[in-house]
């Protein structure tokens, strides 16, 4: 699918290449434009009389070229094509080898997409209405901004000048050097960049207020937030305090800025973007109030600070030559931001809760048909969005997980040092990390990580074993482990996998590299009885399939809580994923799941609601949906009745965040005093009788509207006409889409596309109103259908569009759906979206297939219980 035909994507030529931007620019936060000049210094590498660059958006009115040494002029006809987005500029005569300096005066318009230069509303303390001008550039919008070699490649410095506003705050990347006052204006002089690519640069002009403070090093670091938020700044500046020091030491080299400034956005498409020095994120993502700040947010806000701060080093310091080495700059925050925070914030026991989101995330996806390599080919800029997705950050963040417990934390810090050292400022490959961790490791890191990076997927591990006296002999075989249980067309496919192998009594019995299909490994001294477990810690990146014997003994080992933590997340994913496949049991699924019912941990339940979740929507279709909801019902009552309602002194951090889950899943699932509470709690909350505590307020609304009317609806609309927090904003959002009818969940929909909700926020509805129930599923999707056109015009930032696709298209589970879903996008195709569409039909034929295969043996199976 295409929007039409277009020339096959080059990269730009590079005859002429940038060495230095000094950058002009005049906003109009009233007129929504901006005057700009650029003059940049080029080297001329071979003669000739054409110069092409990356521009979009933008009004040329000036262009010559300047000769280096008798600065003669020469001036250039333009010629602008919105289908590349490049400038070509023609000079009479071949330009000279050597050194010169283009001069370009040009306009543009701050757009409201989100993307390039654009506007963002906010409201200011005394209500009134106004615009900030920010910034997005990642991955091709650099070139809405200003004319441009706008490809990673091209490093080159940076000078900034922006004329604003005296009153007010104007940021770049780097420390203002002077300030000039001219009537209502002033003049922002910027210091030079190091060496960049053009995505990193950034400049903001808007009010807000600071909080500041140093590192150990010196460095100053500033939170910018909304005027009169500036506390809800401090959290992130005592993470960013401890984080900026923990990476200097980690990688050995110093920050290499005067400053660091993370600033909150109100209309920003991405979570967070690591501009070198001037950290853009959304609201919800930085700010932290002590009162309506929830501590599942606390800990996301930590995640993403450490995320971001990261990339300073691995991405702006070194950056991917192009972006089909994205993972790089990806999967490597994704991995050290869990490292960081392990390090700052002990007590999220954060690695735990990387089993449970980033590795689960990245086997679901990786197992579909309809995934991709980690390296994959990326021509236009314009491709780049379909890989921001769980394979390049989840997986990448797996698998450099897997590497470094491979090769040892010691030889990884040194290796990573090397390659950072010798690429500063440059730009690298996949394949200059693998040899410096190789170099420092001396293991073929580079022979065993391709397998892992070029080609799509991963393996099952099939395990079995034979015991001889106080010996036992483990066979283990891989194979491409598939969605659809279909691995006849991946038999060739081999992975180089490092396994370490785990028994009762010793936590590291045996590690091996798989580099063969099959191979045998025997433990000594072991009891006939003692289980084993494979990949302890779910370190390496694959599944596990044992047989049957040996579940019976992990089964054992789950109920008398001598499995860990880790392994006891990964084993009842790993059986749910084999039944989806068709290769295990659906009734071994719910067997399994009632083993559980004793659980304490918080990283656990959070695996179980997700996989009765699943479940849940697939048995949505049956005549047997409310015995299934039974069954989970009865799952949680022993631990809902030890958690309560209130929260307790001295609570750790995970136990309000596993309150609020378990409440929500136990009301979802029908209990009938847990939906009472909720109702009641909600009903004292609007009426300001009693303030809902933050950590049950999503669960509180959420169960008032599955069991409320059009009027819980107005009130949680009043309730976010009040708010002027982002984060409880979004809280209302997930709330919104669980009413019960179709009238309710259009509504919702309608509420969705007004201008009452941000574009940023727009999906969050959708998604709500899809995922919450079949009605809400169904209804949603025709939704699309009919508005679709409205929904490209509101869904324009980056990757939202896509967002919406995966939210409202993923969970039906019929041929007839997935056909329907195909022809309408056949009639209204969309390029960014293609490889989305894809997935969710790939999805909604999985569901159907073992529906199709599962439905009589669950329903037996329930019966039996019931």
């Amino acid at each position: 699918m295409s929007e039409g035909t277009k020339k096959p994507f080059e990269r730009l030529p590079t005859k002429v290449v940038p060495v230095h931007y000094t950058l002009h620019l005049t906003p109009d936060l009233k007129q929504f434009a901006f005057n700009g000049t650029v003059d940049i210094d080029v080297q001329v590498k071979e003669a000739t009389n054409t110069v092409v660059m990356n521009c979009i958006e933008i009004e040329i009115s000036k262009a010559e070229f300047r000769t280096s040494g008798d600065q003669s002029v020469v001036k250039g006809d333009v010629s602008l094509d919105e289908g590349t987005e490049t400038l070509t500029l023609t000079f009479p005569n071949p330009l000279p080898v050597g050194d010169g300096s283009l001069h370009i005066i040009y306009k543009g318009t701050l757009n409201d997409n989100m993307k390039g230069f654009y506007r963002s509303k906010y409201t200011t303390p005394s209500g009134e209405e106004r615009y900030a001008a920010v910034t997005q550039f990642e991955a091709p919008d650099a070139r809405r901004a200003f004319p441009c070699w706008d490809e990673p490649a091209h490093k080159t410095t940076f000078d900034v000048t922006i004329v604003a506003p005296k009153d007010r705050v104007v940021l770049s990347n780097m420390d203002v050097v002077k300030e000039e006052m001219s009537g209502e204006l002033k003049t922002v002089t910027f210091g030079r960049t190091p060496k960049m690519s053009s995505y990193l640069l950034a400049f903001i002009v808007g009010e807000y207020d600071y909080i500041e403070g140093l590192d150990e090093d010196g460095v100053r670091i500033r939170v910018y937030t909304p005027v009169g938020k500036k506390e809800q700044g401090k959290f992130a500046l005592e993470v960013a305090q401890k984080t900026l020091p923990f990476y200097k030491k980690y990688f050995q080299i110093a920050y290499p800025l005067p400053k660091i400034d993370l600033i909150a956005i109100a209309d920003f498409a991405a979570g967070a973007m690591e501009n070198w020095g001037l950290v853009t994120y959304r609201e919800r993502i930085l700010l932290v109030d002590p009162v309506n700040t929830s501590q599942a947010t606390k800990q996301y806000v930590a995640l993403v600070v450490g995320h971001e701060l990261a990339h300073q080093w691995f991405g702006n310091l070194v950056t991917m030559e192009w972006w089909t080495h994205l993972w790089l700059n990806e999967g490597f925050a994704s991995w050290i931001e869990y490292l960081c925070v392990d390090h700052c914030l002990p007590d999220y026991q954060i690695w735990t809760q990387f089993v449970n989101s980033d590795y689960k995330s990245a086997l679901r996806l990786d197992a579909m048909a309809n995934s991709h390599p980690i390296e994959v080919e990326v021509g236009s800029p314009d491709e780049v969005e379909e890989i921001f997705d769980a394979i390049s950050y989840c997986k990448g963040a797996s698998i450099i997980r897997m590497l470094h417990d491979w090769i040892g934390d010691k030889d990884f810090r040194t290796g990573m040092h090397e390659y950072l050292t010798k690429l500063s400022y440059k730009n690298a490959s996949t394949e200059d990390l693998w040899t410096s961790l190789g170099v420092a490791s001396g293991k073929p890191v580079d022979k065993v990580m391709t397998t892992w990076t070029k080609k799509m997927g991963y393996p099952v591990l099939n395990v079995s074993a034979k015991q001889e006296g106080s010996s036992r002999h483990i066979t283990i075989s891989q194979t491409k482990f598939c969605a659809d249980g279909c691995d006849e067309p991946y038999k060739d496919y081999l992975w180089m996998v490092p396994v370490t192998i785990a028994t009762k009594n010793t936590k590291s019995a045996a590690s091996i590299l798989l580099e063969t299909k099959t191979s045998t490994v025997t433990i000594d001294n072991i009891d006939p009885n003692d289980w084993v477990k494979v990949n302890p810690g779910s370190v390496g990146f694959y599944r596990v399939n044992y047989q049957s014997d040996m579940l019976t003994g992990l089964l054992q080992a789950v109920s008398d809580g001598s499995l860990d933590t880790r392994d006891r997340i990964q084993l009842i994913d790993d059986v749910l994923a084999l039944a989806q496949a068709g290769v295990g049991s659906t009734v071994k699924v719910l067997e399994l799941l009632s083993a559980y019912a004793n659980e304490k941990e918080f990283t656990v339940w959070e695996t179980l609601v997700g996989s009765l979740g699943t479940l849940n929507r697939l048995l949505s279709n049956t005549d047997y949906h409310d015995k299934f909801k039974k069954f989970a019902e009865n799952i949680f009552t022993n631990i809902v009745k030890e958690l309560g309602w209130e929260p307790r002194p001295n609570e750790g951090p995970l136990i309000p965040m596993m309150r609020s889950m378990l409440l929500s899943a136990y009301g979802h699932y029908g209990n009938r005093n847990t939906i009472s509470q909720a109702k009641s709690k909600f009903d004292n909350h609007v009426c300001d009788k009693e303030t809902c505590h933050v950590d049950l307020r999503s669960t509180v609304f959420s169960l008032a509207m599955k069991h409320g009317n059009e009027g819980t609806f107005d009130q949680l609309c009043k309730l976010h006409s009040k708010s002027a927090s982002q984060e409880e904003s979004v809280r209302l959002y997930r709330a919104m889409g669980y009413g019960q009818t179709s009238p309710l969940v259009t509504k919702c929909l309608d509420y969705a596309m007004s201008d009452k909700v941000r574009a940023q926020d727009c999906c969050t509805l959708f998604a709500s109103a899809a995922n919450s129930s079949k009605t809400g599923r169904v209804v949603s999707w025709q939704y699309v259908r009919d508005n679709w056109q409205k929904c490209k015009e509101r869904f324009t930032g980056s990757f939202m569009l896509q967002r919406l696709v995966s939210s409202v298209c993923s969970d039906f589970a019929s041929e007839e759906r997935a056909k329907e879903v195909e022809e309408f996008f056949t009639a209204n195709p969309v390029a960014s979206v293609e490889r989305t569409v894809k997935q969710s039909c790939e999805a909604i034929r999985l569901h159907a297939q073992w529906l199709g295969r599962d439905k009589e043996a669950i329903k037996e199976w329930l019966n039996s219980k019931s």
